[in-house]
């Protein structure tokens, strides 16, 4: 796959993700109902929301950080060897800053 191609990919995934979170803002401003039991519910729906709005924001992250390697020139160099970021990993991971070694020994 080539950069403007991947370039797109993360754009399109931005906006994506971008779309959602504000969604997720304005559901979590919502007033919550006077009767307690819909509060309860209520409060368990905000909590799951607030989960994935901060697992969608760790990757919006990780999306603007491959687009600022772009510009830089180092996308699809690892940010911790310098080694070449195999495609196939980026096919799967296209925000990936480490190759699969670095990856796995930063892992754990």
């Amino acid at each position: 796959m080539d950069l403007t191609t991947r370039k797109q990919a993360l754009e399109a995934r931005r906006a994506e993700l971008t779309g959602h979170l504000s969604k997720v803002e304005h559901t979590l401003d919502a007033p919550m109902p006077q009767d307690w039991e819909d509060r309860a519910s209520e409060r368990q729906g905000d909590e799951v929301l607030e989960s994935l709005g901060n697992a969608e924001l760790d990757e919006l992250r990780r999306i603007d950080a491959a687009l600022e390697r772009i510009k830089a020139g180092t996308y699809g160099l690892c940010a911790a060897c310098g080694g070449r970021i195999s495609d196939a990993r980026l096919d799967l991971l296209p925000a990936a800053p480490l190759c699969k070694t670095c990856a796995a020994e930063a892992a754990g």
